[in-house]
Order: structure tokens, then C-alpha cells, then sequence
């Protein structure tokens, strides 16, 4: 874990919070990049300070925090532009509509925006605000123009709004995942998938029984996602093969969307051949032979319907053993017992190089959660990792790969 904390190490990063419910989580994100050995120098908005304090932003980065353009102290040498050049990055979280709109077009009245607009260095931005104003054309469009000039986005995520009864997509990222982003971006040459293809699975898959009903996997897609924004950022051009999730496509990533697992599998094989398959979605292991057009009614009295049902593709087989199999194949076993054992089997009976292996029962929460507890087994043995989040989950497997790949 030691070497994961020091990825920023003597990197310097100009934090800029801005107004809004998630900038307590700027706290948190100043301690995750400092553990990482990043000297953070914090920027607060006006609004920002209705939030959170100067003196909890400061005391938390050492530093001392700005917040006036017209500072006669900070000021008296040109000290926006001196913010604006003298860092590695600038980091913007949480990054409200407000500012984005700023950023979008060129705006410059208040410290914040000047210093965007006067840097020569990386921008990454972490947006926060309430579902429809992200959703809203003009903050659509906004982003666009921003991406269109090389700004870089972290999230935002689906889940709970602070407004009661308001959910969707909005929510800040989490520290840890924005942290990872800017040592990711900071790591710049340190790309060893640069020209190699990759492609994952991720989320479950949904059988339909009838038009409302269906079988599935309680798989959330995080894990998936998380590996295919790993692979991206080492390099490799990756495509994602998502199932129906709730949370958002991961950046450079292209993503195709399907429901069922025949139409995964006739996905995955599209994209062959490639160098990297890692196939992490839990897909239903049985479909409905014939689903039902109408939805089917429950009568008084009678039986259940009997369902009959025809087992799905086996895409980590096929893929494993096809014509085409990629250099490295990865697959995922998700087990309540016999951990070991079972993803032994399932490594040998696959085709492939690696199975990564975990315990899935209800008491764990790894199914849905933000953390994960592997075992990475090969046909030369077996490693067990720590309890990790799943984005370091990603990171280590992603390298892992990386590895692989360059021994072969």
C-alpha cells in the first residue's frame, strides 16, 4: 500500500473549491492528496467559504488559503498568475455550474476564474450540482466546450442529492477517485498500455421474463467500470461492454450498453481481436427459453408459471479459447464458498491467464459497495490483497496487466 500514497509525491497541486453542499468533501480530498505527497494550495470561492472554513481548508493543507484577486497582500506580485503557473495541476472540487460556465467562456471576476483562465498547466474538474442543472443544455454545453479544450472530468456520479427526495447524476466523486485522477494525469509519460487494445465487461445482465420482470445479477458495475478507466489510464484504447448500471460511463472509455448476455456476447466478439480482455460483468448464468410478450398475470388459485429456461453464452470461455483470444485474459470469480477452489477450477476450465477471485456473501457488501477484498490467482500460485477500494482494486489489476503484457 506504501507505494499507492506516495503517486504525488513532490507534485504540486492548486485545489480551487467553489460553492456548494460537497465542498466538506474538499477536506477530505485535501487529506487524500497529501497522504499521496502532494503539496496542496488551496483557492476558495466566496461561496465556497458558506460551506466550509479558510481556517479548516488551511489547517488541513498547511497552507495558506486565497481567496481575494484584489488581495493588496498576495497581489503585490501579480500573485494570480504566480497561482495560476506555479503547480503541477489545477485541480477544481467541487467545480459548480456556476464556475463552469465561467471556464466555458473565458470569464475572469474573482479569483477562481482568473487564475483558470491565466494557467498554462492541467485543468481537472470535479462537478457537483443538482441533477437538472447538470442535465440543463447549457451546462451540456458548457462541459462540451471545456472538453473541447483539453479541461479533464472526474465523475459526476449517480446517487442522493442533499435536497431530500432529489436523486440522479450530480454527486461529487470521491476524494480517493479524484485524487487517483490527478495522480493519474500527473503520471503523464507514465503509460505502459500506450498503443495496446483492451477490452472489459462490467454491470450484470437482465433476462427478460415478461415486459416488467426479469432475471439478473446483483452486480452495481463499479468494479468493471473502475478497471476499464484503470486500463485508459495507462494507455490502452479500451472498450467497456456495460450492462444496465446506474452509474455513469468512465472516462476515456468508449462504452456500448447492452441488456441481455446474448447481446454482450455478440458485443465482446465484435471487438475481437484485441490485446487485454478482462470480463468482470456478472452475467445471468440461465435465460427464459421463450419470454413472454405481455406481462404474465397471476390467477387466484393457480400454480406459478413454470419458467423454463436455457443457459446464456459463456463469454469468459469463449473469449478464453477463441481464434482470436487476446494476449492477457482476465476473468472474475464471484464466490459465497470454497474461494480458492471454485476460481481454480474456473481458471483452468476458462483459458485464462488470470482469475480474480472474491467473496461475495451478503455480509461482506462487496456486491454494491466501494470496496473490494481479492485474491489474484495464476497457474503459478496465488496473491491475496488487502481490503482496498474498488478503484485500487483497478489500479493494481491494471498494472498487473501491464506487466503480463510485457512479458509476452
Amino acid at each position: 500500500m506504501a507505494g499507492l500514497f506516495m503517486e504525488l509525491g513532490g507534485k504540486r497541486i492548486l485545489l480551487i473549491i467553489t460553492g456548494g453542499i460537497a465542498a466538506y468533501k474538499s477536506l477530505d480530498l485535501i487529506r487524500r492528496l497529501r497522504e499521496r505527497g502532494a503539496d496542496v494550495r488551496p483557492v476558495m470561492t466566496a461561496a465556497a467559504q458558506e460551506f466550509v472554513t479558510p481556517l479548516a481548508v488551511g489547517a488541513l493543507s498547511a497552507s495558506h488559503v486565497y481567496s481575494d484577486l484584489f488581495s493588496r497582500e498576495d497581489e503585490q506580485d501579480v500573485g494570480h498568475i504566480r497561482l495560476a503557473r506555479d503547480c503541477d495541476l489545477v485541480l477544481v472540487a467541487p467545480a459548480s455550474a456556476d464556475l463552469l460556465a465561467k471556464m466555458a467562456h473565458g470569464l475572469a471576476n474573482d479569483l477562481a476564474s482568473t487564475v483558470l483562465l491565466a494557467t498554462d498547466k492541467p485543468v481537472l474538474a470535479a462537478p457537483a450540482m443538482n441533477p437538472k442543472m447538470w442535465s440543463a443544455p447549457a451546462t451540456q454545453r458548457n462541459v462540451d466546450m471545456l472538453r473541447a479544450d483539453g479541461i479533464c472530468f472526474v465523475g459526476p456520479m449517480r446517487g442522493e442529492m442533499a435536497e431530500s427526495g432529489e436523486a440522479g447524476l450530480g454527486r461529487m466523486a470521491e476524494p480517493v477517485e479524484i485524487a487517483e485522477t490527478a495522480a493519474a494525469l500527473l503520471r503523464g509519460g507514465d503509460r505502459p498500455l500506450e498503443g495496446r487494445t483492451a477490452l472489459v465487461t462490467s454491470g450484470p445482465t437482465h433476462e427478460p421474463i415478461d415486459p416488467v420482470r426479469y432475471i439478473a445479477n446483483r452486480s452495481s458495475g463499479r468494479q468493471g467500470h473502475a478497471i476499464a478507466a484503470a486500463l485508459a489510464r495507462l494507455g490502452a484504447d479500451v472498450t467497456l461492454v456495460s450492462g444496465p448500471v446506474t452509474i455513469p460511463d468512465p472516462a476515456g472509455v468508449k462504452t456500448i450498453h447492452v441488456e441481455r448476455a446474448e447481446e454482450m456476447h455478440s458485443a465482446v466478439l465484435s471487438r475481437l481481436p484485441v490485446d487485454i480482455a478482462v470480463m468482470v460483468a456478472a452475467v445471468a448464468d440461465w435465460r427464459v427459453a421463450t419470454s413472454s410478450d405481455q406481462k404474465i398475470k397471476k390467477q387466484a388459485g393457480d400454480a406459478p408459471a413454470p419458467l423454463i429456461l436455457t443457459e446464456n453464452p459463456d463469454i469468459l470461455k469463449t473469449v478464453g479459447h477463441h481464434v482470436k483470444r487476446p494476449r492477457v485474459v482476465v476473468g472474475f470469480a464471484a464466490e459465497t464458498q470454497d474461494i480458492e477452489e471454485n476460481a481454480l477450477r474456473k481458471l483452468e476450465r476458462k483459458g485464462a491467464d488470470l482469475i480474480v477471485a472474491n467473496d461475495v456473501s451478503p455480509e461482506t457488501g462487496i456486491m454494491g459497495g466501494s470496496r473490494n477484498r481479492v485474491k489474484v490467482l495464476s497457474p503459478t500460485g496465488v496473491e491475496a490483497w488487502p481490503d482496498l477500494t474498488k478503484d485500487e482494486v483497478a489500479d493494481r489489476l491494471a498494472r498487473l496487466i501491464a506487466e503480463r503484457l510485457a512479458e509476452r
